[in-house]
């Protein structure tokens, strides 16, 4: 087994997940493992498509294949199944594929994700996570979206026992949301703040949990520097990143 590369145990758990396996007429799933290996060096190493071995096979059918997966959600759902099957804290997966929360745009350099913030043109993505720092819910937008903005599509049917994040989520309407769910909202007040909430400051420590995923993800140096002009391969790369964790 080469770097990078799935093990037997990792394999076995993905491959019923995969297009093409038995009982899909018309097509194969003889090349499977080989695609996945040939990705996910792309993602590990940030290098160009041009780049891929060629032990991998041809690196234009291999992209044209993985752009096709990430069109039809296919890394999505791949990401969902390893959630359902190892963790039981939300409600329900969602079976469609779910589009990056940004609207495209009509010119090719001007794609959909990537927004102006004070460093730049960037793009930003918003995770939830469990007490292990395991992804559960993953959301894209432009750089330049309030964290806020997405707070309740993160937790929405997400049993948990706590809710913990920075002042970003600093929020009435939120707080009042997650009290709601039967959670505990731990985040703290912002400065301005008239009327100072009270929040937990020893459950607070916590939050590194996210930080701790964030620091995984960007072993995946596709994910870290974002080389995909569109945002659902860029999407597709980060659920590639995510399903890794939870395989391991």
């Amino acid at each position: 087994m080469r770097l990078y590369e799935l093990t037997d145990d990792e394999w076995d758990r993905l491959k019923g997940m995969l297009p093409g396996r038995d009982g899909h007429v018309g097509k194969s799933a003889v090349d499977n493992r080989q695609f996945l290996n040939a990705v996910l060096w792309i993602a590990r190493t940030g290098a160009p498509w041009r780049d891929l071995p060629t032990r991998y096979g041809d690196w234009k059918n291999t992209h044209r294949r993985f752009s096709r997966w990430a069109q039809s959600g296919v890394w999505q759902r791949i990401f969902e199944a390893l959630l359902g099957r190892r963790w039981s804290c939300t409600d329900r997966l969602d079976r469609e594929p779910r589009s990056p929360t940004c609207q495209w745009r009509k010119r090719g350099a001007q794609t959909a994700c990537i927004g102006r913030s004070r460093g730049g043109l960037s793009t930003k993505l918003h995770a939830a996570v469990d007490g292990k720092g395991n992804p559960l819910r993953l959301l894209l937008s432009a750089g330049q979206e309030a964290d806020i903005s997405f707070a309740s599509e993160l937790v929405k049917g997400i049993r948990a026992f706590f809710v913990i994040g920075d002042k970003g989520y600093d929020s009435q309407d939120f707080v009042a949301e997650v009290k709601e769910q039967g959670m505990l909202a731990v985040i703290p007040p912002r400065k301005n703040r008239k009327n100072q909430r009270y929040y937990n400051r020893e459950l607070y420590k916590d939050r590194n949990a996210v930080e701790r995923f964030f620091a995984r993800l960007k072993q995946f140096r596709r994910v870290a520097t974002r080389y995909e002009k569109k945002a659902e391969n860029y999407l597709a790369m980060v659920h590639i990143a995510s399903a890794r964790v939870l395989l391991k």
